[in-house]
């Protein structure tokens, strides 16, 4: 499956307008032919991720949502969503692509580093950015990503100093990278090869920050 149907562009504007138990049951078996077609482009991207980096699995995101602690009770998401993890704990980062009509993007990086890792990326950057700099302002990158993405603090994280020349990086909680899709984009048939291009361009900055997280600040391995 190498492009996304227009009738799972279809079955998602329906299900944004009628998110509701009632209707999604009368149509359930629309919902089942649709996650099938849409698994299967995802495969797909997967096989062709495989030929340039090492992908562990692939996982495939539900449709119904947790609303208990949401203000928003509607029961289901109006998308599809998918996400492919990279093999060993060498290779940081992932892979995600989300499906909704008017709304689709891809996105990797690092959403919620846990605090180890956050501050391993800080002392990074309190040491040298030149080298993560490159890469942010790489033609190839930009042309893809625009620039990277995340929520930051509002001041210096404790222990850094406030005025230090690379305090736009060393502020951020989340370093991620995005990409939008019209529905045209979506619908059309070299949308499969696109996202795969997208991922590659990714590898520069995965690359880098899998040297980070993966050794001391002397470059020293931390893992076996």
């Amino acid at each position: 499956m190498n492009s996304i149907s227009k009738t799972t562009i279809n079955f998602l504007k329906d299900l944004k307008q009628n998110n509701n138990r009632d209707w999604f049951a009368n149509n359930k078996s629309i919902f089942e032919s649709e996650q099938k077609l849409i698994k299967k482009f995802y495969v797909s991207l997967q096989e062709k991720l495989k030929e340039h980096d090492e992908i562990e699995s692939l996982k495939m995101f539900r449709i119904y949502r947790d609303v208990r602690f949401s203000k928003d009770k509607t029961p289901y998401k109006p998308h599809f969503a998918g996400n492919f993890v990279r093999a060993t704990n060498k290779l940081r980062g992932g892979y995600y692509l989300r499906i909704r009509p008017g709304e689709s993007f891809l996105a990797g990086g690092f959403w919620e580093p846990n605090k180890e890792d956050l501050l391993r990326i800080r002392k990074e950057f309190e040491m040298d950015t030149s080298e993560i700099r490159e890469i942010l302002n790489n033609p190839t990158f930009i042309k893809y990503f625009g620039k990277l993405e995340g929520e930051s603090l509002k001041t210096a994280p404790r222990g850094f100093d406030k005025d230090h020349p690379d305090m736009d990086l060393i502020k951020m909680k989340q370093f991620i990278v995005t990409r939008s899709f019209t529905d045209q984009e979506v619908l059309s048939p070299d949308f499969l090869d696109e996202i795969n291009k997208s991922f590659k361009a990714m590898r520069p900055y995965f690359n880098y920050m899998s040297e980070v997280l993966t050794t001391d600040l002397n470059g020293v391995s931390i893992i076996d």
